[in-house]
């Protein structure tokens, strides 16, 4: 996997760009100036982030794995060491299902009803492979999702969720909390 220059990455916009980010140059970025990118950051091969009117926010330590999509006019924010598997979506927008309202981009605005909400994964979420996030399926910190789960609603109970809505299945070790402080206490020795 070939990664984009510090230069590239200067040249495409984006609203912060931090330190040690390494995206692929076969992944598509859209609307850059609306995207804040932290440090310690990759994101692997083919994956899209196209940033609406709310932007993308990505915090430190964060791997977008190859193939996930970060889309809507809503804000999505990845919150520090969050992480998110392959294939896995996030829409912080989307057209009214009802079948009262016509669909898609070609359609006048006036014959639609787009849904935006916001979508925020804090601190240590970990989504797996496959999963879909839908717009204000916001995830509290030190949660992880299973892989091919569909997120719908906000999950404000930390835990190992699964399933078709997802559901907790069992607790999950708070440990990282720990260790993310034992890196930003090595990361202030190096300073």
């Amino acid at each position: 996997m070939a990664f984009l220059s510090r230069e590239a990455l200067l040249s495409m916009g984006f609203q912060r760009l931090g330190e040690q980010v390494l995206i692929s140059e076969k992944a598509s970025i859209y609307n850059a100036g609306n995207i804040e990118l932290g440090s310690h950051i990759r994101i692997d091969d083919f994956c899209i982030l196209s940033a609406g009117e709310g932007g993308i926010s990505i915090g430190n330590y964060v791997h977008l794995a190859c193939y996930v999509s970060l889309i809507g006019a809503g804000r999505i924010t990845l919150h520090d060491c969050c992480n998110i598997a392959a294939r896995s979506t996030v829409l912080s927008a989307t057209d009214d299902f009802s079948g009262q309202y016509l669909m898609g981009p070609t359609v006048p605005d006036a014959f639609r009803n787009v849904i935006v909400k916001d979508v925020v994964l804090e601190r240590h979420v970990i989504i797996g492979a496959g999963c879909v996030l839908l717009p204000g399926a916001s995830i509290v910190a030190g949660t992880a999702i299973g892989a091919m789960s569909l997120v719908t609603e906000p999950v404000t109970e930390p835990g190992i969720y699964a399933g078709i809505p997802a559901k907790k299945i069992k607790e999950r070790s708070r440990q990282v909390f720990e260790l993310e402080a034992q890196l930003k206490a090595s990361e202030h020795k190096q300073d």
